[in-house]
């Protein structure tokens, strides 16, 4: 099955040999994806809605995978049960959401040794969160498809000394990435900056208090991304490092 680039780099952050449960499955093509590469021996496709279950169910029937891959109603991870996956995967749905999804299933944290997740909004709720609750990102991504960012992460239980280094900026952009240089944060950093200026640019100061209160979270976050781009291009005084990354753009 050919996958978007989307799903194909999720899938890639499933280790070999696993037995998933893909949570908010919809067609399900990331498990037929792992089962058919031999990439995963079992998977469980899950969702709350018996319309993309239905949809998956169909997707599975026809890639001849019925004995694989089992479909299941469920509100999250509440139907899954302790030693039935050993990776969990749960992409496709906003930051928020996905922390009550993990809150919800707080029973299965120390039974699944790997979480496989790709936040579309709240990115760095999310990684407070997980630091939080003593989860470490032990590998993380920035891809760009259709014009559009995505973030996957793989992360796993803490062990000391692993965690966060505690900057906003690793919160909202990634440990990982920054330490890694990605690429395409390069490209986003740049591209964040210009919306903030021009949202910036369109507010008059003293116009309300309303606006003001947008004008000193917009230059918060402005400076945010200052750091963030002084730290990929490695002159983060914070870093105590030079480096030679380079703007994209």
């Amino acid at each position: 099955m050919k996958l978007s680039k989307r799903l194909e780099t999720i899938a890639s952050f499933v280790p070999e040999g696993s037995r998933i449960a893909d949570i908010g499955t919809d067609h399900g093509y990331i498990p037929i994806h792992l089962v058919q590469e031999g990439k995963a021996k079992h998977a469980i496709a899950m969702d709350v809605r018996t319309g993309p279950l239905l949809r998956a169910q169909s997707h599975i029937q026809e890639a001849g995978l019925i004995d694989e891959i089992e479909v299941r109603l469920s509100d999250g991870l509440l139907k899954l049960e302790k030693d039935e996956a050993d990776c969990v995967v749960i992409a496709g749905m906003g930051g928020e959401l996905m922390i009550h999804i993990l809150e919800e299933g707080r029973r299965l944290w120390d039974h699944v040794p790997c979480w496989v997740l790709s936040p579309q909004s709240e990115l760095h709720k999310m990684r407070r969160f997980l630091m939080e609750q003593a989860f470490f990102i032990e590998q993380e991504t920035m891809i760009k498809e259709d014009g559009k960012y995505y973030v996957v992460m793989r992360a796993v239980r803490k062990s000391v000394g692993d965690g966060n280094d505690g900057r906003e900026i690793s919160y909202r952009y990634g440990k990982n990435l920054l330490q890694t240089k990605n690429p395409v944060l390069t490209e986003y950093l740049v591209k964040e900056e210009e919306q903030i200026k021009g949202i910036l640019n369109g507010l008059s100061a003293g116009e309300s208090m309303a606006a003001e209160k947008r004008m000193r979270e917009l230059e918060r976050e402005l400076s945010w991304n200052k750091e963030a781009q002084d730290a990929m291009r490695g002159t983060d005084e914070k870093t105590g490092t030079a480096g030679t990354g380079k703007l994209c753009l």
